[in-house]
């Protein structure tokens, strides 16, 4: 049961990191090559793995999930960010409003960080940077 704790709340810090990060990471130059990784690999898990376990299915929940139902905890979140919302301010959002924010602050970041790094890619051709 100790290992299932330590695992639930490593599970809780890591994916509320890579959330927060996917949302900023393009800001600053020295993040944007990462930025765009860990994008690419929430890609990878939405819509590749998605093929067999769902649209949107995400790596990082299913782990999570696993991890609260043996601590005995029911599980009735729908997504990750609806989970997380709720823990950190006791509001539950519906889960519709949860994956179209999701959806929509993703799409952002992904564009700001693909933009800046094209950006970025050609000042350094051009010998600028």
């Amino acid at each position: 049961m100790f290992w299932l704790k330590v695992a639930d709340v490593a599970l809780f810090t890591f994916h509320t990191l890579i959330v927060l990060f996917n949302c900023t990471g393009w800001i600053w130059k020295k993040t944007r090559r990462w930025h765009l990784v860990t994008m690419g690999a929430v890609i990878f898990s939405w819509f590749f793995l998605g093929i067999w376990f769902g649209f949107g299915y995400c790596l990082c929940t299913d782990l999570h999930w696993r991890v609260r139902i043996a601590l005995g905890e029911k599980v009735t979140e729908q997504t990750y960010v609806q989970y997380l919302v709720e823990r950190l301010t006791g509001w539950r959002p519906n889960a519709d409003l949860a994956s179209n924010v999701t959806a929509a602050v993703f799409a952002v970041a992904l564009g700001l960080s693909l933009w800046l790094n094209i950006r970025d890619w050609r000042a350094r051709g051009s010998g600028s940077v």
